[in-house]
């Protein structure tokens, strides 16, 4: 038996209110808009329900039928097409969240005065949902005065504008102005659809986190390490980026992209990550350890590869490494400094936490249980909290980002 139209229509319409949030990329025309494939495809695999709107000039580096493909939906670039449904209103209203990547110099321009000539800026002026701009142009073009403003009037209006990236850009050029990867722009979006526009109030503060996990050479091919991945640092740090902070990421050996507008400074062993903390520390106004820093190195490393031969091997002798977090702690570089530390333990978890936080004299201890299939490298963890007045806060099972957004929430009452 075959259905009518219109039973078909409903059926359509049934399928589309039951699938998730609904998303509107917009898709702006530069050499990056082949990356807002990848950027559809984790909205589409995670179950959102996603509208792409392209420029008429992003369409010249991807077609239209690529966008719809990966979408699932139509494609159009005016307010001409299915002018019945009146789709710069339809879109606008229905969108539970509105990611534009990449975003140019002249659609920020364009965005900041208003115009609507064409169904993206159209849908934006409609628009009562979150936000969320990826800008992506020459180094040149970014610090442009102009450029500038036009972000720091986007964000007063409570938009969420993504720094770039720092990399290789068109032809051989190289610096500020990259699209952030995809999978960055993508947890952004993802925390401002589940908590809202984040309100910038770690705006002119400066913030130092350490993620990963420090590597000690026994030869130049064997090292002692551990099994940090350094997402609950990143996770700190795309955080407090999303808060206006201005960010140092100290990263030690974390396989991950860099977190938007965060400068990233690259270690590999526990006195490289003291040496480069101590130095950002000097200006911060709060320091969060979140690294694993490897507590002894090898007293020696020998200069080649060890060889394994018949007779057992020597032990290896073991010397201390410097103590970062109680360097730090108890030798503040910047007055009101709030330092935060991390104890990560396998056994009488909150008795070894407590203990750790008066012996590193730091404001905040956070206290989480870890093992072989517990935390590392996972998505999600959950955690106590506590504080150097007696406070104990408990933050259940969540993704990396929540557990960040509730350090930074208990560092901002100590900075006030």
């Amino acid at each position: 038996m075959t259905s009518s139209p219109s039973s078909r229509s409903r059926s359509k319409s049934l399928a589309a209110q039951s699938r998730g949030p609904h998303v509107v990329v917009g898709v702006c025309g530069g050499i990056a808009a082949y990356k807002a494939c990848e950027l559809i495809r984790r909205f589409t695999e995670s179950g959102h329900d996603v509208r792409v709107v392209p420029t008429e000039s992003a369409l010249r580096f991807v077609g239209a039928a690529t966008f719809a493909a990966l979408s699932g939906n139509p494609v159009t670039t005016d307010v001409w097409t299915d002018v019945h449904e009146v789709p710069h209103v339809t879109l606008g209203r229905r969108a539970d969240l509105i990611v534009v990547a990449p975003a140019t110099a002249d659609f920020l321009a364009r965005m900041v005065i208003g115009r609507s000539d064409d169904l993206l800026t159209a849908t934006l002026l409609t628009a009562r949902c979150p936000i969320v701009i990826a800008p992506a142009m020459h180094t040149e073009m970014w610090e442009h005065p102009a450029t500038r403003a036009n972000v720091a009037t986007l964000r007063d209006r409570g938009i969420v504008v993504l720094d770039p990236a720092v990399g290789r850009l068109t032809g051989a050029d190289s610096g500020i102005g990259r699209l952030p990867e995809p999978d960055e722009i993508f947890r952004v979006a993802r925390t401002v659809l589940a908590r809202g526009p984040v309100t910038p109030d770690l705006a002119g503060r400066h913030v130092v986190v350490s993620a990963g996990g420090t590597r000690e050479p026994l030869d130049p091919v064997r090292f002692l390490g551990n099994r940090s991945s350094g997402r609950q640092g990143y996770a700190i740090a795309r955080a407090a980026l999303a808060r206006g902070a201005e960010v140092t990421l100290v990263s030690a050996n974390a396989a991950l992209f860099d977190p938007a507008g965060a400068k990233v400074v690259r270690v590999a062993t526990a006195e490289e990550m003291r040496d480069a903390v101590i130095e950002a520390a000097a200006s911060a106004d709060a320091v969060v350890m979140a690294a694993a820093v490897a507590d002894f190195r090898p007293a020696q490393r020998a200069t080649s590869k060890v060889k394994k031969t018949d007779a057992d091997p020597d032990p290896v002798a073991l010397v201390r490494n410097p103590d970062i977090l109680a360097e730090i702690a108890t030798d503040r570089r910047r007055a009101g400094q709030v330092v935060v530390g991390f104890a990560a333990e396998t056994d009488n978890v909150l008795d070894n936490g407590a203990k750790k936080l008066a012996a590193k004299q730091c404001d905040l201890m956070v206290v989480n249980e870890v093992g072989e299939n517990r935390t590392f490298d996972a998505e999600h963890n959950s955690a106590t909290i506590l504080g150097a007045d007696g406070s104990s806060t408990i933050v259940p099972e969540g993704s990396k980002e929540d557990l960040g957004h509730a350090i930074w929430d208990l560092v901002l009452a100590r900075l006030s």
